[in-house]
């Protein structure tokens, strides 16, 4: 099975409501879809979204890091090399993780299709049913209460808040979501680098002592800030996830090392793809240190990816944040994983197991 052309398409999905964090505001999803095409007639579908203020990553770098830098690369290779494969991608250029992140996804949906076997098989088993949180966006309080309540109705059990705009109001905001849902799901708080390290033990001293039991804080200070990030871990009970701290392994040795955080953000976007999100697993649960699988505003085909690889690392990825297409006005994929609010299921179907995406847009070069 070779490689014989790498297409690109947009693909356009409206939010039910806008995405609110500390960062941005999103109203729709807007990614670039990668389609491989080889010799044996068969198609693997990636995806990367334009996340700016996270990955550095916008459509117009992502369409020219794949077209110039990594398709003249890939073109005539064997999908049986995944090895090699993913090395001629990850050396192509430097960061431009999502776009790698694109290639990869649809190279490792080619492997399954060559080998007829779901990716979580290939990657090493496991139960093909995961469970999600569900995200509610930063806003008025009265707003994220009742988008609390009615996502706990829908069946979801954990809920990722978004918070880090105004430390007073933040604190307020994660009361009352507690209040409202208290005993009927567990609360995951991300601050999306909103806070400095001492408002962020500030916060979380004044919602332990309320008796507001939070399962993580995620991302409290900036990014670079991973001495910022060890003095929140150090100074509070509730459990610290790295985020955008982290990108890469080399980044995941230092994290564990300094004892910065208690558990792992992994994300394809961030990682460049699925054999460095592979490789970060295996790092943490040498160490014993549990991960999330999370994802960025992404639609149904890389999400399935994720969903993928955290039902074959499900011993050390205990937590999944891979809402995006439940935020969705509609799922534009046929086939592949099956998202039913809470939970995922994935199908036996080889690789990702998708078969056709409504309303692509070719984009021709």
């Amino acid at each position: 099975m070779k490689i014989t052309e790498i297409e690109l398409g947009m693909l356009r999905v409206p939010l039910k409501t806008p995405f609110k964090t500390a960062l941005r505001t999103v109203e729709t999803v807007e990614d670039i879809v990668v389609r491989i095409r080889t010799d044996t007639g068969h198609t693997g579908y990636g995806e990367a979204p334009a996340t700016a203020v996270i990955t550095g990553d916008t459509h117009g770098s992502i369409v020219e890091a794949i077209e110039r830098y990594i398709k003249p690369r890939l073109l005539g290779q064997d999908v049986s090399n995944l090895n090699r494969i993913c090395n001629l991608v990850q050396t192509a250029l430097e960061r431009n993780t999502s776009a790698k992140a694109a290639v990869e996804i649809a190279i490792y949906d080619l492997w399954g299709q060559l080998y007829g076997a779901p990716l979580y098989k290939m990657l090493g088993g496991g139960d093909p049913v995961v469970t999600t949180d569900i995200t509610i966006s930063v806003d008025h309080i009265d707003k994220m209460v009742a988008d609390s309540i009615a996502a706990v109705e829908r069946g979801f059990d954990s809920l990722k808040i978004k918070v880090g705009k105004d430390i007073g109001l933040d604190i307020e905001r994660v009361k009352a979501i507690h209040a409202a849902v208290e005993g009927r799901a567990l609360l995951r708080l991300d601050a999306n680098q909103g806070w400095t390290a001492k408002q962020a033990v500030y916060a979380m001293h004044a919602l332990e002592d309320a008796g507001v039991m939070l399962e993580l804080l995620e991302q409290p200070v900036k990014a670079a800030d991973i001495d910022g990030l060890k003095y929140v871990t150090d100074r509070v009970h509730t459990p610290v996830m790295a985020d955008e701290s982290v990108f890469g392994p080399t980044q995941v040795f230092d994290l564990i090392q300094r004892r910065a955080a208690d558990i792992i953000n992994i994300k394809l976007m961030k990682t460049g793809g699925i054999s460095h999100a592979v490789r970060i697993a295996d790092i943490a649960s040498a160490y014993g240190v549990q991960c999330m699988m999370g994802c960025m505003l992404e639609s149904a085909i890389s999400v399935a990816a994720a969903v993928h690889v955290a039902a074959a690392k499900a011993d050390t990825i205990t937590k999944v944040d891979l809402d995006g297409p439940s935020l969705g006005q509609f799922n534009p994929v046929d086939g592949g994983v099956i998202f039913n609010e809470a939970e995922i299921s994935i199908t036996d179907a080889p690789g990702l197991g998708i078969r056709q995406i409504h309303g692509l847009e070719p984009l021709g070069r």
